[in-house]
C-alpha cells in the first residue's frame, strides 16, 4: 500500500511498573495515516502497556508524538481527541446509566449542543448497529453489543486514530465475523493488539511482533504471519487461514 504522512511514532519508549516489572524496553516504531497495524505477541509482551502509552494514560521513558506533538501533560487533552483507545474490556468504557449516556459522555464533557449530542450519537449506533439499546444499561447487553458500544463511545468523538486492545476477545464466531466486517470499513489509522492472528491476516496492512517489552520484528503481515519459525520461537502459531491459503497454492490444478 502507499504510506500517507506520519501520524504517531514512538521512540526509545521504555516502561516500569511501581514494582519494577520492566514492561517496555526501547521501543521505537512509525504509524502512518491510512494504515492498519497490528501488535502481536505472547501473554506479558507488553501489548497492553504499549497502547495506554499512546493517549497519554501511561508515560515512560522516551517519546511518544501524536501528529508531530509530544505527548505530554501539558497537551494530553488534545491529543486524546487525535487518539481514541478502546480497551479490551467494554466495562472498563461504559460507566453511565444507559448506553446513549455512555457514547454522549464525551461529548458532553466537551461542551457541545444538545441537538448536535443527540444526531451524533444516534447516528454512531446506528452505524454499528445498536439503534434501538440506546435507553438499556450496559450491564443487559451482550459481550459483542458492549464490545460495538465502547467502540461507538470512541468513533463518536471523530478521532483521527482508533486504538484497540483484543477487539476479538471472548466473542462467538459470528459476532467476531461481524466485528471483523466494521473494522474493514473504518477507514481510519487503526492500530489494533491482538491474539486473534487470523484476524490481524484479514485487516493489518503492517505487524509488529513484541516479546519481553521488545519489538522483535516488524514487516508486512504475510512475512510476519507467514514465518513459523519466527512465530513459534516468540510462543504464537500460523494463523490457521495462512496455513490454507499456503495449502491451496500447492494444489494442483
Amino acid at each position: 500500500m502507499t504510506l500517507g504522512d506520519k501520524v504517531l511514532e514512538v521512540k526509545e519508549l521504555s516502561f516500569a511498573y511501581p514494582d519494577q516489572t520492566c514492561a517496555l524496553r526501547r521501543v521505537s516504531f512509525t504509524v502512518y495515516r491510512g494504515e492498519t497495524l497490528a501488535i502481536i505477541g505472547p501473554n506479558g509482551a507488553g501489548k497492553s502497556t504499549l497502547l495506554l502509552h499512546l493517549n497519554g494514560v501511561l508515560k515512560g521513558q522516551g517519546q511518544v508524538e501524536v501528529l508531530s506533538e509530544p505527548v505530554s501533560g501539558k497537551n494530553v487533552k488534545k491529543i486524546r481527541s487525535k487518539v481514541g483507545l478502546v480497551f479490551q474490556d467494554p466495562d472498563d468504557q461504559l460507566f453511565m446509566p444507559t448506553i446513549f449516556d455512555d457514547v454522549a459522555f464525551g461529548l458532553v464533557q466537551q461542551e457541545r449542543p444538545a441537538d448536535e449530542i443527540r444526531e451524533r450519537v444516534m447516528r454512531i449506533l446506528m452505524a454499528l448497529g445498536l439503534e434501538g439499546l440506546e435507553r438499556r444499561s450496559a450491564a443487559h447487553l451482550s459481550l459483542g453489543e458492549k464490545k460495538k458500544a465502547a467502540l461507538a463511545t470512541v468513533l463518536v468523538l471523530e478521532p483521527e486514530i482508533l486504538v484497540l486492545d483484543e477487539p476479538a476477545s471472548g466473542l462467538d464466531p459470528g459476532t467476531r465475523r461481524a466485528l471483523i466486517g466494521l473494522l474493514k470499513k473504518i477507514s481510519m489509522t487503526k492500530i489494533i493488539a491482538s491474539h486473534d492472528l487470523d484476524l490481524v491476516a484479514e485487516i493489518a496492512t503492517r505487524v509488529i511482533l513484541m516479546d519481553a517489552g521488545q519489538v522483535i520484528a516488524q514487516d508486512d503481515p504475510e512475512e510476519i504471519l507467514g514465518n513459523q519459525d519466527l512465530l513459534e520461537s516468540h510462543r504464537l502459531e500460523v494463523p490457521l487461514s495462512v496455513v490454507l491459503r499456503e495449502t491451496l497454492k500447492n494444489i494442483p490444478l
